[in-house]
């Protein structure tokens, strides 16, 4: 067994009200669903809601024994409260009152954890990641940010992890250069890389997932539906999803449907089968698709459809399918 206890977990930025508002009787419900699908693995960050995610997991986890599921939180952004931040901040809907500046220090990086145990009212965060240092979020500057990173969090990090404060580290990104940087630059334990490796992008596959291996480090995949697109919805990385984009997940699906399988199934179970992968975190806003994220990882799929996904050019020949 994983240090997460199996191989799904659950993703907290949806608790944050991503793109939505997430009512407090819901956010709660999704996570009492969780922990009765068995699920003990809890990813959550200060960016998410600025701060609402934290929260709304802690009140939860407060009532389990600690030492029966495992929690990541992420530094990286510190929090100040703030009067006017708007509605709708950063894809998030109705967060809390703090506006997010980043900082990449080993100051900020202690101070980031020590508000986080005290936003969740716990004693001890398992997995601390470094969130967000990409270029996606920082332009050009990321090379910038990155070397704050690894001179600065990094170092707090490690220090952190040999003290036995926290267990592990790593880098939560979306993006796979970031993760090759801080295999060269520092000593961390595993990456969050959040729709790099799905059924739709492998982009993990080449060069990220062999240099892990290198090193012994593990990868935890977020993002297993391409914010969407592989569960139903139209967008893809948080945005509409191109036209041959959609076209792919649509042929993906007409194969699923020929081998009466549901996407969602072969989404995560496809994940999950790379031996790199130690976990995948899918978000839930309810009950319901916390508890249907569970019964899509147990789903059973017959063989042959991988084999007719690999025919029709949708996955890799490198890219391993469950057995």
């Amino acid at each position: 067994m994983s240090r997460f206890h199996g191989p799904l977990g659950m993703g907290g930025a949806p608790l944050g009200n991503l793109f939505d508002v997430v009512e407090e009787d819901d956010a709660a419900a999704s996570l009492h669903a969780a922990w009765n699908a068995g699920i003990r693995h809890f990813d959550t960050a200060p960016h998410y809601g600025a701060g609402l995610s934290e929260h709304r997991m802690g009140a939860a986890l407060r009532l389990r024994p600690r030492d029966e599921y495992t929690l990541s939180t992420k530094v990286g952004r510190m929090l100040a409260a703030a009067q006017d931040v708007p509605e709708h901040d950063q894809g998030f809907v109705r967060a809390l009152p703090f506006r997010r500046t980043f900082d990449y220090s080993a100051a900020a990086a202690r101070r980031s954890i020590e508000d986080s145990l005290q936003r969740m009212g716990l004693s001890r965060i398992d997995i601390v990641y470094i969130h967000d240092v990409s270029e996606d979020w920082h332009g050009p500057d990321w090379t910038r940010r990155i070397e704050e990173a690894m001179t600065g969090a990094a170092v707090a990090l490690t220090e952190l992890r040999r003290e036995g404060v926290i267990r592990a580290w790593g880098l939560g990104v979306n993006l796979v250069a970031p993760c090759l940087v801080a295999l060269e630059r520092a000593q961390p334990d595993l990456f969050l890389i959040a729709g790099r490796y799905t059924l739709l992008d492998h982009t993990a596959l080449a060069e990220l997932f062999p240099a892990c291996a290198a090193k012994g480090v593990k990868c935890v995949l977020g993002g297993p539906y391409n914010s969407g697109l592989l569960a139903g919805g139209t967008t893809f990385n948080y945005e509409t999803a191109p036209p041959d984009i959609a076209a792919r997940a649509q042929a993906i699906r007409a194969i699923c449907e020929r081998h009466g399988v549901d996407i969602k199934a072969a989404a995560l179970q496809f994940c999950a089968a790379h031996p790199q992968v130690e976990a995948i975190i899918p978000g839930g806003r309810t009950a319901a698709e916390v508890t249907e994220n569970a019964a899509m990882m147990k789903a059973p799929i017959p063989a042959a459809l991988w084999p007719d996904l690999r025919k029709a050019g949708l996955i890799p020949d490198a890219a391993p399918t469950p057995a």
